[in-house]
This record gives C-alpha cells, structure tokens and sequence, in this order.
C-alpha cells in the first residue's frame, strides 16, 4: 500500500465540497426540504434546546481536534481496547505488532496511521465494535457478497469515514453553509452519540455500496464519495429526525 502524502491516511480524503446545495438562499433548497426547516427553526427556539445543542457541539469539536498521541496512556489503552473487541480470544502483543495488519491498519503501527482523522476515528471504530459487534464483524471478515481480490483494508478505511463525516457536516465553520450540517445539530442534541452512531451507518452503506459496484482498492475513493451523496439523501428525508430513522440504519446489527 501506498503511504499518505496528506493529512489523512493512505486512501485519499473526499475534497471539502458537498453534493447538497448551499443553504444561504432557499432558491437553492428543494421544496421537499421545507417541512424539515420548519421543525428545526421550531425547535430551535427553545433555549434549553439550544444551550444543550450547544454543549454536545462543544463537546464533539473537542474530540475532533484530539490527534491521536501513541505516548499518551489512554490512548494506548483504547487501542488495546480496539483490539480485544475486535479478537476476544486472541492475546495481543504489542501496540507494534504484525498482528495490526490483520485488522487493515498499513504496517506494525497503528499510530503512524491517524494523521488527519484524529483519536475519535479510534473512538469510531471502538464504538462500532461494541455496539453492532456483528456488523463489525461481518465488514471485518468481508462476509457476504462477491468479494474482490483486493479488497478495502478495514481500518485505514475507517479512518477515512470518519474523515469523510467531519468534511460533510462542516461543524468548524462559523457559519452553516449546508442543511446537513443543521439536521445532524439537532440529531446531536437529541442524542449525543450522534456522530458515532451516524459513523456506523456510513460503514455499512459504504460496503453495501462496494458489494453492488464490485469494486477494487482503487475505487475506493469513489465509493467513499457515493456513500457521502447516501448519507446526505437519507439526512435531508423529512421523517428522518434522528440517526435511528435513516433508512440504511437497518442495516446494522
């Protein structure tokens, strides 16, 4: 595998635009997008709505800017913790280790691997293995489905997801410059896992999108943009309020 020349990991980053119009004329915005906008500008009137909003934003910004330091105890320690999720029957021996490349990490180091993506890709993929432990293992094993000979690496791929939902939902900017961004704010004060849990939809759209293209290595980039456009299209349904009612949330377990 070819090593990152960027800020991300090996497999390129999507480039910062977005495939949903821009939200600063209503021109832009289809009409089926309108009963969506008026819920959130109802509910976003509540000021205990928006301090709580505010507070779980706050918090996640946080977490996005955390970059993973392989001297740091705790972040040792939710690799490890990673690892016997993911192997709970099998000893670990190292953080170096040629087991790493079982998993779809590059090389023996899994923390030469985070660049951009930061320690909450980490939280990501350790919260995905623990609340949907069969999904995770099914797109771990590359169960189901006609494979291909070279097949995405698990982890690396990961990481670029959760690179890929930080560019989509745009949260640094000072502004909302996209609807997306202002459904997932109230999806995060409804439920502050909401970045997480949305990680874990976009994993298994991701592979599902794979299966159906039978894709490569090299499309990977490719099927990550796709898999961007699904989860924008699912975001911007009007009875879709929370990650829960995203359709292809069924398709974990």
């Amino acid at each position: 595998m070819v090593r990152s020349q960027g800020s991300c990991v090996a497999i390129r980053a999507l480039s910062p635009s977005s495939s949903i119009p821009r939200c600063a004329g209503h021109d832009h915005a289809s009409s089926a997008q309108y009963p969506k906008m008026m819920q959130l500008v109802v509910r976003q009137h509540g000021s205990f709505f928006k301090n709580l909003q505010e507070e779980r934003l706050k918090r996640l910004k946080h977490r996005m800017k955390v970059y993973f330091d392989a001297s740091r105890p705790d972040h040792q320690e939710a690799l490890r913790a990673l690892w016997y999720a993911t192997y709970p029957n099998r000893e670990l021996h190292g953080l170096i280790s040629d087991q790493w490349k079982e998993m779809g990490w590059q090389g023996r180091d899994p923390s030469t691997d985070f660049r951009g993506a930061g320690f909450i890709s980490l939280e990501n993929l350790l919260f995905f293995a623990k609340t949907f432990s069969i999904s995770f293992q099914r797109l771990l094993k590359k169960q189901g489905g006609e494979r291909a000979a070279w097949e995405y690496p698990f982890a690396v791929a990961g990481l670029n997801i959760t690179f890929m939902i930080m560019q989509m939902l745009d949260l640094d900017a000072l502004k909302p410059r996209t609807f997306v961004r202002s459904v997932f704010l109230q999806m995060l004060s409804e439920n502050e896992w909401a970045f997480d849990l949305l990680y874990c939809v976009a994993f298994v759209v991701m592979d599902k999108q794979w299966l159906e293209r039978n894709a490569t290595y090299m499309e990977f980039n490719d099927v990550l943009k796709s898999t961007r456009v699904q989860l924008e299209r699912e975001l911007l349904m009007d009875d879709v309020l929370r990650i829960e009612d995203m359709p292809s949330y069924s398709l974990l377990s």
